[in-house]
């Protein structure tokens, strides 16, 4: 594959990630703490615009995470074409489970609101039960995928032949996102900008890094 089309899947990488994150950042963020007791109390204040604003910049660049992957894929190859292509497999399912998840959020803040409206205990409880179980638990199978995948990485640039430097191990997906949530705990006034979208924040670091590595390599035209 030519430099200037890997070029080009790696800036699709971006894309997902800027958009799909400021999209989950307008849903997600909320500097007031007032609602913090309720359940997914941070939708409560967020106007119905930016929910819906939020729900279609995610939901239609999402898709962008695959042609990332696939410049992911590439890099990867030559070194050993059976773990890229695992690490392939896997984002493809990890952000196909991704997307059912984010396409749900906004619907999630909008129900959030109007049980909060309504102020009952056991109609509220019985319908936060319910995403839990058939939706919010998707993003705990993502996460794992997610840690299955960086692994993957490390080990695959470790054994050496692909178009990375060895530092690039530093940029797998899950040492990412501990930094992104250590900045959350340690250093709050940016980490809490961060949190709410710390996948695609995780992502926009190793697209950039990706593509910063792509174009130092001589070995490729």
């Amino acid at each position: 594959m030519k430099k200037s089309t890997l070029l080009t899947f790696g800036w699709m990488g971006i894309l997902a990630s800027v958009m799909v994150g400021t999209g989950e950042f307008l849903m997600h963020f909320n500097s007031s703490t007032s609602s913090v007791d309720f359940p997914f109390g941070y939708f409560i204040g967020l106007s119905e615009e930016r929910l819906t604003t939020g729900h279609f910049l995610s939901v239609l660049f999402i898709p962008f995470y695959f042609l990332g992957y696939w410049h992911i894929y590439n890099m990867l190859k030559p070194g050993n074409q059976f773990l890229a292509k695992l690490i392939l497999l896997l984002s493809i399912f990890a952000f196909s489970i991704g997307g059912m998840w984010i396409s749900s959020r906004a619907n999630l803040g909008v129900t959030i609101q109007a049980l909060q409206e309504v102020n009952q205990a056991d109609l509220t409880q019985k319908i936060v039960d319910s995403y839990n179980l058939h939706i919010e638990n998707l993003v705990q199978i993502l996460r794992v995928v997610i840690l299955l995948l960086s692994i993957i990485f490390v080990i695959a640039i470790l054994k050496g032949g692909t178009l990375y430097p060895k530092w690039m191990i530093f940029f797998n997906p899950v040492f990412l996102l501990l930094i992104v949530f250590a900045l959350y705990f340690y250093v709050h006034p940016i980490g809490k900008y961060l949190a709410p979208t710390a996948m695609n924040v995780a992502h926009f670091l190793l697209f950039s890094a990706s593509l910063f590595a792509l174009h130092k390599n001589k070995q490729i035209l």
